[in-house]
């Protein structure tokens, strides 16, 4: 392994390699392996011309792994792009655990463990939420809790702030209202 530490404004004290913005250029003078793998982390634009810049040098596109941040449009994978229905009550019988309420759709519902988080139960409904991961890791689905508690399954990675709760892995433990 070979790691290349470039810092645009290097602060006293800074370990680095070289000074100024990783670049296709720079990547260039590195003489990396043509077999290498890259992992690269930035945001969007950054990923775009360190890639390209990669796969210019020669190394194989499918050995140049990245992740994206920072700002980028609007992600709602869970709200389909269609006009949204009116929330509604599930179909089916009612549950018989603890109420439900998403606050902003005005609906309130008996949970039953049917569902396996709350999410399902909001999708059901057709209650707008945003998602991704419904494993309780990446936070797109955290939402205020109004009143009431939840348990979780699975944990999540890192919990939820104060007063949120990730409703993809999420259980109403008694009475729920959440700012939906």
């Amino acid at each position: 392994m070979h790691a290349h530490v470039a810092y645009s404004r290097p602060a006293p004290g800074d370990v680095f390699d070289s000074t100024g913005r990783l670049s296709g250029r720079l990547l260039a003078e590195l003489d990396l392996p043509r077999g290498a793998d890259a992992y690269l982390c930035g945001p969007t634009a950054f990923m775009d011309e360190l890639s390209a810049g990669l796969v210019a040098l020669g190394l194989d596109a499918a050995r140049i792994h990245t992740e994206r941040f920072g700002p980028a449009p609007g992600s709602t994978p869970g709200i389909a792009s269609a006009p949204a229905r009116a929330p509604h009550p599930p179909r089916g019988p009612a549950g018989r655990g603890p109420a439900v309420e998403f606050a902003r759709s005005d609906l309130a519902i008996p949970w039953s463990d049917d569902y396996a988080s709350v999410l399902e139960l909001a999708e059901a409904c057709d209650v707008q939420v945003r998602w991704s991961c419904r494993t309780g890791v990446c936070h797109e689905c955290e939402t205020a809790v109004m009143s009431g508690s939840v348990d979780y399954d699975p944990d999540p990675v890192e919990p939820p702030a104060d007063g949120n709760a990730l409703i993809c892995c999420a259980r109403p433990r008694a009475d729920l209202v959440l700012d939906l």
